[in-house]
């Protein structure tokens, strides 16, 4: 399975491939003076993945090869990272000769997965969970991998619920979505982030636009000096992109949103999959396709 991954992939036909990782997953929670025990740890939206850890990241690798990099490819929140960056950092942007995306996710406004219907009561649910003391979500933990194991990794029928699970989340899949890669996933999905992200996901899918995240009025005027929070400017960016998009993927809109805000040049490339995860988690007749990243 791991030959059939997009960065095997790159790595076999000799380019050279970083993998990086975001604060709060299972990889990224040590930090300087926090500990992911503190509410002050999970303080962080993709707005801080976009302006503080994927330039971090970029740096890091042009200034050990001192070549600017290739391409970044980004999967999901990964290209919601990248558009950040392009937008609040351009002198990073312009280390990266071109920006892959692998399931487009910005304008979230028109995604058809029921996680939309929880949009409406997402900030209620973080101060409920924050006054819990719980400011992180979906964590790789003991309970979360008893109930994987509990639901996924037994009998026929109980992997069988699991896959129409994740088909009900990001759209259906049958016919290229092979069973067998379940427990691969299931040791790695989900790896945690912040409430506070899902927050700022659902802000976006209310508002319909692309923007900084809402504090609320009166916290708005003190952080950005306006009632409402900044869009995000993707009308300068000068960052060649290439977006790969599933004919049905229910966890991304794309097509229109970007024709419309951004004016750099790009292309768009219809993958003949469904569901979001097949950009990761595919088979060798699906990652035959990858050839034109």
């Amino acid at each position: 399975m791991f030959f059939f991954s997009t960065a095997f992939i790159l790595a076999n036909e000799g380019y050279d491939v970083w993998l990086g990782n975001f604060r709060g997953n299972t990889y990224s929670r040590a930090h300087i003076s926090l500990s992911p025990s503190d509410s002050t740890f999970w303080n962080f939206s993709f707005h801080e993945m976009g302006v503080y850890d994927l330039p971090a990241m970029i740096s890091y690798i042009t200034h050990m090869t001192s070549q600017p990099l290739h391409s970044y490819i980004g999967h999901s929140m990964g290209t919601t990272a990248s558009y950040v960056m392009v937008a609040e950092r351009p002198e990073i942007a312009q280390m990266v000769r071109m920006i892959i995306s692998l399931a487009p996710t910005a304008f979230v406004k028109h995604i058809k997965s029921p996680i939309r219907l929880l949009a409406p009561f997402a900030e209620n649910l973080q101060k409920i969970l924050h006054l819990l003391g719980e400011d992180e979500v979906l964590p790789h933990s003991t309970v979360t991998n008893f109930l994987k194991k509990l639901i996924c990794n037994m009998t026929r029928i109980q992997k069988e619920i699991c896959t129409n699970l994740i088909f009900l989340l990001c759209g259906f899949d049958r016919e290229q979505f092979d069973i067998t890669l379940l427990p691969i996933i299931m040791n790695n999905y989900p790896a945690g982030s912040s409430t506070k992200v899902l927050v700022h996901f659902a802000q976006e899918h209310k508002s319909g636009k692309f923007r900084q995240y809402d504090y609320g009025r009166e916290k708005n005027l003190l952080i950005y000096n306006a009632a409402e929070p900044p869009d995000y400017n993707l009308a300068n960016v000068t960052t060649p992109f290439a977006l790969f998009y599933a004919e049905n993927d229910w966890l991304s809109s794309v097509l229109v949103s970007f024709n419309k805000r951004v004016c750099v040049k790009k292309r768009y490339y219809q993958v003949h999959i469904c569901i979001d995860l097949s950009f990761i988690f595919c088979t060798n007749k699906l990652c035959q396709r990858k050839s034109k990243i």
